[in-house]
């Protein structure tokens, strides 16, 4: 942005609706990175939001900020050109489409080849996602073993990496193998939901639940609750829609303290008023704090539960304006000036064409909160082909994994008899479609993979892997020992002394 700017801040008091930047000779192949401090010079707050307009007229959405009087407000966010453009627009927008009065400031462009970008990640996993280890061998005198062969392998991850799962599994061996082999994460795709635990009113049957609780218990598979409430009037049970005033209090007052009860400290977390950011079916109804006071609810019947937002288009877009990040935030110091403790970000991650600087971006300002981010929902949309589902997919996986902000991945893809909500890892025959190859490439990629070794002269060997659980074998002579160990956060080197 040489081209444009001073170390001076530029005020813009424009007569239209848009503050253009002229960009030429833009790369193809290039991720570019876009950010700006900004603002308003008006009395009230509004969102800023920046595009781009290239010059075959493709418009690519590339950030935006709620941006306030008399504070500056920082927008972050980027685009992904795969084909050259000789000219093109970057102009910034207040989303209600008024004039604009900002002032703006330390405007940058950084463009990265794919293979920056790649090694930007690669070199963020290795910080945060593995550990060295040094196993020292000696034997009952203390003195060193060196020539010791030594085999580590690594028995279970540390992150979690999961799936929706459906009642199809139940059984259902061939889903349960091809699951349990995979993943150490799980949430029910419908299973939990009111319209399936309380079709009818009065009417509660956890059957289906209870059982699928069976399966990952079983399996050492932790498990997401989703939801205990949904925002969204589509997926409201027809009878509660008919209940007003008295009647829905008691109905939702019912419907928390059952489930609450009954799967106390079962699941890791609880999405608990689901895509609150979009609708208000019963804050409309019953009150503007209503979704405080099912955050209070589950709380006070369940301390220990973990307590999630949970919603659509934060990281997926940056033109649904009821879900920027700014609104994210917003809504999650609300909680807590109403005296809930917020345990964990929930980004659903539904996408159409992934925006790997613009999903950084995201992260980078949802970490600044120190609370862990998990992406919950993850998929591509069924409009694409499986081919370009996989390739985005890819996308998707890496910029999570690689973000130190993020605690877990969660795949919405959750086998029915009739496919999948948008996009399925496998055929009905757990076959891998071009999706299901690109996880299992992943899993094993961040997987530490088995290690063979010997110790040096000092009785010493070291290895990098990744966090998680391993057992090693150590043999010297006659003599074998076997033992287990951890790599975990917080180590920069784990040391671990073993006799023989």
């Amino acid at each position: 942005m040489k081209d444009y700017w001073t170390n001076e801040n530029r005020v813009i008091r424009s007569e239209t609706n848009s503050y253009n930047f002229v960009l030429n000779n833009l790369s193809g192949d290039t991720i570019y990175s876009f950010s700006s401090w900004v603002r308003i010079l008006d009395a009230d707050s509004a969102v800023i939001k920046a595009s781009l307009k290239t010059a075959n007229g493709t418009v690519k959405c590339v950030g935006n900020v709620i941006a306030r009087p008399g504070c500056w407000s920082f927008l972050k966010g980027g685009f992904v050109l795969d084909f050259p453009s000789s000219y093109a627009l970057l102009y910034l927008q207040r989303s209600d489409g008024e004039k604009l009065n900002i002032s703006i400031s330390s405007v940058s462009l950084q463009p990265f080849t794919y293979q920056q970008w790649k090694k930007n990640q690669q070199d963020t996993i290795y910080k945060g996602r593995k550990c060295t280890a040094i196993i020292h061998i000696s034997d009952v005198q203390g003195e060193r073993v060196p020539g010791a062969s030594i085999i580590v392998e690594q028995v279970s991850r540390d992150f979690p990496f999961g799936s929706a799962i459906t009642k199809t599994i139940l059984g259902n061996p061939a889903y349960q193998t091809w699951f349990k082999e995979r993943f150490n994460a799980a949430v029910f795709e419908d299973e939990l939901k009111w319209y399936s635990t309380e079709p009818q009113q009065g009417e509660v049957n956890y059957t289906i639940p209870d059982q699928m609780l069976e399966f990952v218990r079983k399996n050492q598979i932790i498990t997401r609750g989703h939801n205990i409430f949904w925002e969204d009037p589509r997926y409201i049970p027809s009878w509660v829609q008919n209940l007003t005033g008295p009647d829905l209090k008691s109905a939702v007052t019912s419907r928390i303290q059952s489930l609450m009860n009954k799967y106390k400290n079962e699941f890791i977390h609880w999405d608990v008023d689901n895509e609150m950011l979009h609708y208000d079916f019963y804050e409309q109804r019953l009150g503007t704090n209503t979704s405080l006071e099912f955050f209070q609810t589950s709380q006070q019947l369940d301390p220990l539960a973990k307590l999630f937002m949970n919603d659509y288009n934060v990281v997926e877009t940056c033109y649904d304006m009821n879900s920027t990040v700014d609104a994210y935030i917003s809504k999650l110091r609300d909680l807590k000036q109403g005296g809930i403790f917020m345990h964990g970000i929930g980004l659903e991650g539904h996408f159409t064409v992934p925006n790997p600087p613009l999903i950084r971006a995201v992260l980078d300002k949802l970490a600044t909160l120190k609370l862990p981010i998990w992406l919950t929902e993850v998929d591509i949309s069924k409009n694409l082909d499986k081919e370009t589902q996989a390739r985005y997919l890819e996308m998707v996986l890496r910029e999570g994994f690689s973000h130190p902000g993020v605690n877990g991945i969660m795949l919405w893809t959750g086998l029915h008899s009739n496919g999948c909500y948008q996009m399925c890892l496998t055929d009905n025959t757990f076959h891998n479609l071009p999706a299901g190859d690109i996880v299992d490439n992943l899993l094993k990629e961040w997987q530490t993979g088995v290690v063979h070794g010997e110790t040096d002269e000092h009785g010493s060997f070291s290895f990098s892997g990744f966090l998680g659980e391993y057992k090693i074998n150590v043999k010297f002579g006659n003599r074998t020992v076997n033992s287990t160990f951890s790599l975990y956060r917080g180590d920069d080197t784990r040391h671990l002394n073993i006799q023989l």
